[in-house]
């Protein structure tokens, strides 16, 4: 949705792509925030939070190596302390946003999975799913970022009604509530769904889908141009840069000249490597 190239460049190609500061805090604190409820109740504080910084940079590291290499040119520590005491404030505004004694989730980092009629897959990894004696659902997600102006709410809030299509497929329930916890500037974001709004994404989702296909088999992806091109690593790659991209790793072969018993043309195709399925983010 936000460019196809990109798209293109991390789903066909797998561009490997430097690890980056922000997302690999906002990993940390999700991990943090995770283990926090491993607690009895009494015992989920902010300094117990705090207290598991460390150990879960040290846990990230040992599973990705490759994080080590945001602070090598850090000899003497300073980035890194840095770095970690903006984590620690943002974990410490969270309880200040909601109270983790008050809180059982029923379940943490959930992967989800289901199919719809069409056949498409969809999946992703929900933060955290609260429910409530009556059976209303809560999807929660945090964001370490801050909360978009107004007008881009909708953007953010298609992820989480996204995740709410796959538990109601999933389960048959509509959740209740969908919230979006912003760390990054204290703010709460909440939108009570019901079943036209998740009717209205799985249609999206069709569409979007249909131009996937397309384009994979067709080759096209197109880049669109926004403010987030500035952060994005492939720039040497993409034309609105002046750059190439490599050669598509997909055979793509032109439609045959004949119709079929409805006069449509037959669709280009693509004789390999077709993505399956749409994750969450």
């Amino acid at each position: 949705m936000q460019c196809p190239l990109l798209y293109r460049f991390r789903v066909i190609d797998k561009l490997p792509q430097k690890p980056s500061e922000a997302a690999t805090r906002g990993t940390l604190v999700h991990a943090v925030l995770e283990r926090l409820f491993d607690n009895p109740a009494t015992e989920r504080t902010a300094g117990r939070a705090t207290a598991l910084i460390p150990g879960q940079w040290d846990r990230l590291l040992e599973s990705k190596p490759e994080l080590s290499e945001l602070f090598a040119e850090d000899p003497r520590g300073e980035r890194l302390s840095r770095w970690l005491s903006e984590a620690e404030r943002l974990v410490e505004r969270w309880f200040s946003l909601e109270d983790p004694t008050r809180l059982e989730p029923a379940e943490r980092e959930l992967f989800v999975e289901t199919e719809l009629e069409s056949g498409l897959r969809l999946r992703g990894v929900i933060d955290r799913i609260d429910v409530t004696p009556s059976g209303d659902v809560r999807i929660v997600d945090y964001k370490t970022g801050k909360a978009p102006r107004p007008e881009y709410a909708e953007g953010a809030l298609f992820q989480m009604k996204f995740y709410a299509l796959v538990i109601w497929r999933l389960k048959g329930v509509v959740p209740r509530r969908l919230q979006l916890v912003y760390l990054g500037s204290g703010d709460v974001l909440t939108y009570d769904p019901v079943v036209a709004d998740l009717e209205r994404v799985e249609r999206k989702l069709l569409a979007l889908w249909e131009a996937i296909s397309l384009a994979t088999e067709t080759g096209e992806w197109r880049p669109r141009p926004t403010k987030l091109c500035g952060w994005c690593d492939h720039q040497a790659l993409c034309p609105e840069f002046g750059g190439t991209p490599p050669v598509y790793p997909l055979s793509v072969r032109p439609a045959e000249p004949e119709q079929d018993v409805q006069g449509r043309m037959d669709p280009v195709r693509a004789e390999a490597g077709r993505p399956v399925a749409l994750e969450g983010p």
